[in-house]
């Protein structure tokens, strides 16, 4: 795909906070992306049966505690309106941390199992300590449909990451735990910098960081 053509495709498209009528495609959009990825193939025991649901339910729940506590959630949507691309962030304020909240734990143990649960929490708390900074937001999604990709919308999500950042005034940058090796090269090309290998589980990763300029 060259440059020109992603440039006439961006031209093409919006970026908005999702509402409540995006999330059932949001979902899918997520379901597809991590569907494969290394730490959700070992935290939901993808030689267990019953992984997809475990998948789903999980995607399904964090995407309900982001709604309920105003967590940054970013859409891009094309031309015809369809939402093409999501990105979601934890801002830095301290009651939405790792530990999330009681009634997203028993949710998350009653539809993935309690493993499963605790898996998601050590993720979280393993790159918050590796972050060397206070105020920071967290990507915990970015994703484009399947049929969409290779066409700039992930940069175009990256850049619209960049103006909530920079609109933000305590926050020193963007974190995100990359578990699939070949995008790295695709964060690094927006200027994210590696600062630490993570190992999660049975998974090693690789935590990258933009920082505010």
């Amino acid at each position: 795909m060259t440059e020109t053509m992603s440039s006439e495709v961006a031209e093409n498209l919006r970026a908005v906070y999702l509402t409540a009528e995006d999330m059932n495609v949001a979902n899918s959009i997520l379901y597809q992306a991590y569907h494969d990825d290394p730490f959700f193939l070992d935290c939901f025991d993808v030689h267990s049966s019953g992984y997809e649901q475990r998948l789903r339910a999980a995607i399904r729940e964090e995407l309900a505690i982001f709604w309920e506590k105003k967590q940054p959630m970013i859409g891009v949507f094309d031309d015809a309106n369809l939402l093409v691309g999501v990105a979601c962030l934890i801002d830095p304020q301290s009651d939405f941390g790792a530990e999330r909240f009681w009634h997203w734990r028993l949710k998350m143990m009653l539809t993935t199992g309690y493993v499963s649960t605790k898996n998601m929490i050590e993720k979280e708390e393993a790159v918050r300590t590796a972050i060397p900074h206070q105020n920071y937001h967290l990507m915990a999604f970015i994703a484009v449909q399947p049929n969409h990709q290779h066409l700039g919308i992930g940069h175009y999500l990256l850049n619209a990451i960049d103006t909530l950042i920079d609109e933000q005034g305590s926050t020193k940058g963007v974190g995100v735990l990359v578990t699939v090796d070949k995008y790295q090269h695709f964060f690094e090309s927006a200027d994210y910098e590696k600062i630490s290998d993570v190992r999660i589980g049975r998974v090693r990763a690789k935590l990258m960081f933009k920082n505010k300029l």
